[in-house]
């Protein structure tokens, strides 16, 4: 029997170039008498090219392939974007630029003239539409009230006759994003599971509604496993808590997850059929029995299994969807500052509209001006295939929870302001509770920027907001914390040369401006930043002294701090107990200098 060739394969030769050499060397070797002519435009080198062209080609879709199966080695924009997915990473799709704006409108004068007439003074609605000088959009993100007294009031009109006062400007600022609203229907016809949905706008940033013939509502959830959303719920007690919106938790059967693909944008929907739900579980299937035994000794509840996800919610059928949106600027959404100065569409609400005069409303829609005394700057190209990757990097280990302290300070801050607005926010390990709890300090505002205890309107809803993120053995009690209020007394020696009044007055104005926000929960003071800002003062030759006071008489917290009690030993500065904060509360009269 005749010994069969032994051909050394080398298995690392994969590209064109060798794998032609191979077989090269393999017909010499082996086939002498076969072929001889091994020329380039012989036969024989046209069977090698051909073989060495598909074994190539082969080789290069198979690390293709391999590559795109990992997140480390992918390339392709899509492929990494699948692989985030996986991973638990959302993409938004196209960036939208964010910025604040100015915002005037005039108000006639009340029948005295001393002061706008209350009666006229509107809120801008959220979603007001503004346009730059070179065609770009922005809506308004929130609702602006122009009865605010921190809003700047002056006189705009005179009476030419009389001199008095006949309009009052008022300004306010407001947040805007980039993009315009839009509509769009979808017929949708039998039902399919797992149905997906695509539009046809392009650039859409952020989804709104969606709503079918019938008038089913369907909700945007990040998952579809996902059944509680929060819904926003208009305040009765607005007036008195200054809180817009209650947050309630709702159990939902129709929800869609948004996909943003490069090619465009998915509404996917569950495998549910209408009429046959699943989403509540009867309460008598959820207990969970003990088996083996011949006697019962105890039947656990399992509450995770009260809500049942075996069909991701209801797809539609036969139905025509209605689609509200939001799409951003198809090109770069920054302005210079000046720029955002017209009003497309003022959206304006009045209290009692009935008993205000036609052409007054009339002239206040349209006295609505807008601008932006800042740059709106931003990132508003898609993220490249590298900065996917570090994102879907930073999410995955964090699985959108509250593991730390530092992660539900972040989620309080977090909160929409609709539903109430923390000014500073704390979290402590309760020391006197062996287990998981947690204190959470929170402190809010007035409507003169004055710290003030948090109310139980917005409490309620930052409990509802942070138990969506917060670990299953950890507890939350939400605590008020103790306002300090403080005054600062000091002593400085002016230069000769110096207007003595003047460098006072500096003084005075500079410490203002450092404390004029408050301080964070349990944040020191340093009375060495004191000395250093006075010595900062133009006219200024030396500080010579420096005392801390608590404030606690009418107008201010009642609570008694001891200052010398908290003093560090070196006078260096002044130590703040963790459940405590800081706050000078009126720096006109709290601040008081002397010169030497």
């Amino acid at each position: 029997m005749k010994n069969k060739k032994k051909v050394a394969i080398n298995y690392t030769n994969r590209d064109y170039e060798s794998i032609r050499n191979d077989l090269t060397q393999i017909a010499e070797r082996f086939y002498p008498d076969t072929f001889q002519d091994f020329s380039e435009g012989s036969f024989g080198a046209m069977m090698l090219d051909a073989v060495a062209y598909v074994g190539d080609q082969l080789s290069f879709y198979l690390d293709y392939n391999v590559n795109e199966t990992f997140l480390d080695t992918a390339y392709q924009y899509g492929n990494v974007l699948r692989q985030g997915r996986i991973l638990g990473y959302k993409n938004t799709g196209r960036p939208s630029t964010y910025g604040k704006v100015a915002l005037y409108i005039l108000i006639p004068a009340s029948t005295t003239g001393l002061g706008p007439d209350t009666r006229y003074i509107p809120t801008l609605k959220r979603g007001t539409r503004f346009t730059s000088q070179n065609g770009l959009n922005f809506v308004l993100t929130e609702n602006i009230d122009f009865a605010d007294p921190k809003n700047p009031v002056v006189v705009a009109r005179t009476n030419t006759s009389t001199g008095a006062p006949s309009y009052y400007a008022i300004k306010a600022y407001g947040d805007v994003v980039s993009g315009f609203f839009g509509v769009e229907q979808v017929s949708v016809g039998d039902f399919e599971r797992f149905k997906r949905v695509r539009l046809s706008n392009a650039n859409i940033s952020e989804i709104v509604s969606v709503v079918d013939s019938d008038g089913n509502e369907y909700f945007e959830v990040d998952y579809l496993a996902q059944d509680i959303v929060y819904k926003e719920l208009t305040n009765k007690n607005y007036k008195s808590d200054n809180v817009p919106s209650v947050l309630k938790p709702l159990l939902v059967s129709r929800k869609f997850q948004v996909v943003h693909e490069p090619e465009g944008v998915y509404l996917q929907f569950g495998s549910g059929e209408d009429g046959a739900t699943d989403v509540v579980a009867e309460p008598q299937n959820v207990a969970m029995d003990i088996f083996g035994k011949t006697y019962v000794t105890d039947v656990a509840f399992d509450p995770s299994r009260l809500t049942n996800n075996r069909s991701f919610g209801v797809a539609p059928a036969n139905t025509t969807l209605t689609i509200a949106f939001r799409q951003t600027n198809p090109t770069n959404s920054n302005i210079a500052a000046g720029g955002l100065n017209q009003v497309s569409n003022a959206l304006l609400e009045f209290e009692d509209l009935s008993s205000l005069s036609t052409s007054e409303v009339s002239f206040i829609r349209n006295s609505v001006e807008v601008s932006n005394e800042e740059p709106i700057l931003g990132n508003v190209s898609n993220p490249s295939t590298a900065e996917i990757k570090q994102r879907i990097y930073d999410t995955f280990p964090t699985q959108n929870r509250a593991v730390t302290q530092k992660d539900y300070e972040s989620l309080t801050y977090r909160m929409p302001r609709k539903f109430g607005s923390i000014k500073r926010c704390s979290v402590q390990k309760d020391p006197d509770s062996q287990k998981r709890n947690l204190n959470v300090y929170v402190v809010s505002e007035d409507t003169l920027g004055k710290l003030v205890e948090t109310n139980s309107t917005i409490k309620k809803n930052l409990k509802v907001w942070l138990n969506n993120y917060r670990m299953i053995n950890d507890t939350i009690d939400i605590l008020d914390p103790f306002i300090v209020n403080f005054g600062i007394n000091f002593v400085v020696k002016p230069d000769v040369s110096a207007n003595k009044f003047d460098v006072l007055n500096r003084c005075v104005e500079a410490l203002a401006n450092k404390y004029r926000n408050p301080m964070f929960i349990g944040e020191r003071l340093l009375i060495s930043d004191i000395f250093s800002e006075l010595n900062k003062v133009n006219g200024v030759m030396d500080v010579v002294k420096v005392k801390i006071v608590n404030k606690n008489t009418s107008g201010y917290s009642n609570v008694v701090f001891p200052i010398q009690q908290n003093l560090s030993p070196d006078g260096d500065y002044l130590l703040t107990p963790k459940n405590a904060v800081l706050e000078l509360k009126f720096p006109e009269v709290d601040i008081k200098g002397k010169l030497r």
